[in-house]
């Protein structure tokens, strides 16, 4: 009787076998220091390309059954402590975070920092997206979810966005193009968003420096500051407002492990130092189950949540 033993050959690293690109393949990155909460595990692979050439190329290229992911700055987003699979996509390179004004309008890249928009309204007299200073994260980020605040969201201002599609197509699209509404769009999953032209308003340097004043003397006063957290972590059901809902339920001192509601804004979830991702969304889930309970309504995460449990 013969016996044959079977050889197991141990699965390659996905860089093996993930196209060579002009870009950065970073392996097994903490994504705890990509996102503002400070928490969650590692990218298999984190891809950061150099152009759009190098995007459509690595898009085009790549095997159909890796996984993908785009992240922007990491401001509402919660990365789970088992990390995320296949290849996390972050347009990180001085390409993506060009900037360019023309008559009415202004062109920014999708890596580009909200805050950072502020200098470019002040030397040319831009008014019109004061809002968007105030928003942390990226502008890439800001379309998906059609971000927003002070009584304006990107839907108001949007004039088109440069987008490149799974298979590294690029095209252009508007904002009626994407449905965007409340915090939501019609945002295919494999879209990447490349760049974002908005419409600008003529001001004066001291009509766009009270705005942005107000704003930030708002957000410092009514929301947590200098401290670890994603924003507004539900969205506010039509005609109310989540943080109501949360007080009148009895949430706004609750707490699980490092995670803790804000004592500034209780639609706020706050890392204290050492919450796991784990901790911060047993503790969104236990109060979107008390304040159905309370109030017969389903609050809805406002924070994109990513990846697998540990």
């Amino acid at each position: 009787m013969f016996r044959f033993r079977l050889k197991i050959r141990p699965k390659d690293p996905l860089i093996k076998i993930l196209p060579e690109v002009r870009g950065r393949y970073l392996q097994n990155i903490s994504l705890a220091r990509h996102t503002w909460f400070g928490v969650g595990g590692n990218a298999e692979i984190m891809y950061i390309p150099e152009d759009t050439e190098d995007l459509a190329h690595f898009l085009r290229n790549k095997p159909r059954n890796v996984p993908l992911c785009i992240i922007g700055g990491g401001s509402n987003l919660l990365v789970r402590d088992g990390g995320i699979p296949g290849v996390v996509i972050k347009l990180d390179s001085p390409h993506f975070k060009k900037v360019s004004v023309g008559e009415g309008f202004i062109t920014c890249g999708a890596g580009f920092r909200n805050t950072d928009l502020k200098k470019y309204l002040l030397r040319n007299k831009l008014g019109g997206l004061e809002f968007l200073c105030s928003i942390p994260g990226v502008i890439g980020g800001s379309v998906k979810t059609n971000a927003g605040c002070f009584g304006r969201e990107v839907g108001d201002v949007m004039l088109r966005a440069e987008i490149i599609n799974g298979e590294g197509k690029i095209q252009t699209v508007t904002a009626k193009d994407l449905g965007l509404s409340y915090r939501s769009s019609l945002f295919p999953e494999d879209w990447i968003i490349l760049s974002i032209t908005f419409k600008t308003e003529p001001a004066t340097e001291e009509e766009i420096s009270r705005k942005l004043e107000e704003h930030r003397q708002y957000r410092r006063e009514r929301q947590p500051y200098n401290q670890k957290t994603a924003g507004s972590t539900f969205k506010n059901p039509e005609g109310l407002k989540a943080w109501e809902l949360i007080k009148k339920s009895g949430c706004a001192e609750m707490s699980v492990g490092g995670a803790k509601v804000s004592e500034k804004h209780c639609n706020f979830l706050i890392n204290t130092g050492n919450a796991t991702a784990k901790d911060i969304e047993t503790l969104g889930e236990m109060i979107i189950q008390k304040v159905r309970q309370e109030t017969f309504i389903t609050l809805e995460w406002e924070i994109k949540r990513l990846g697998i449990e540990k």
